[in-house]
């Protein structure tokens, strides 16, 4: 008996605390309770990327996050498959958020509520500390690209293929400023800094980080994926 009770006591305890958290039955900061619901505004954590993991497949959920911010513009499509052996899902088509973009894109509903939380917590914040400017406008390679990794005729299929990353190349600041991954990454001044902060920042957010000291391929521009679990390089 003693030993069933030793084995059931810690199996009890954890029970008892996931009921706890769920009902809220004692105060926990939301940004740190993995059962509230993720809003733009909480601050970021490490639960913060478990919760956009599970609305991977939670349309509803993930919308309902995003209308949390001011100034997103994104349209909700419907499943559908734009290029044989490419399907997409929870998707949205981003066109504004708070940002401007050199283009809309399709993006995975978690894609575009991982870039607004980026763009609030740490983009932004990075620009006006090392800058002093804001980002208003962002230069991206895209999002959706039916292939896999590297345009290898064999391996896996790249995140793009489920348009689940984004190849961000430069920002521009509200004073006409243009900040370019590719010619800036190694500037010794605040141009580098800020970049370099940037990416750094994005690591919290994103599954996957990827920049010009990874290798060549991405000499000119940022990778943000989701999947992953925090590789940052």
């Amino acid at each position: 008996m003693k030993r069933l009770l030793m084995v059931l006591l810690p199996v009890l305890t954890v029970l008892l605390l996931v009921l706890g958290l769920k009902q809220q039955w004692w105060p926990v900061p939301r940004q740190w309770n993995p059962f509230t619901p993720l809003m733009v505004a909480d601050p970021i954590t490490p639960v913060t990327r478990w919760k956009l993991r599970r609305l991977a497949d939670n349309r509803s959920g993930c919308l309902g996050a995003l209308r949390t911010a001011d100034g997103v513009d994104v349209l909700p499509l419907e499943d559908y498959t734009p290029v044989a052996g490419c399907p997409l899902v929870n998707v949205v088509r981003v066109r504004h958020t708070g940002v401007r973009f050199n283009h809309g894109f399709v993006a995975r509903c978690p894609l575009a509520l991982a870039w607004v939380l980026f763009e609030r917590h740490r983009l932004q914040p990075a620009a006006r500390a090392i800058l002093g400017q804001r980002v208003s406008e962002v230069w991206h390679y895209g999002s959706f690209a039916c292939r896999n990794i590297y345009h290898r005729k064999e391996g896996r299929r790249s995140d793009h293929a489920t348009a689940s990353a984004l190849d961000v190349a430069a920002f521009s600041l509200a004073d006409g400023r243009r900040i370019s991954v590719r010619d800036d990454w190694h500037d010794e001044g605040p141009r580098g800094a800020f970049l370099q902060r940037v990416h750094d920042g994005a690591c919290d957010l994103f599954g996957t980080t990827l920049g010009p000291d990874y290798n060549a391929a991405h000499g000119n521009h940022f990778h943000l994926g989701l999947r992953g679990f925090g590789l940052c390089r």
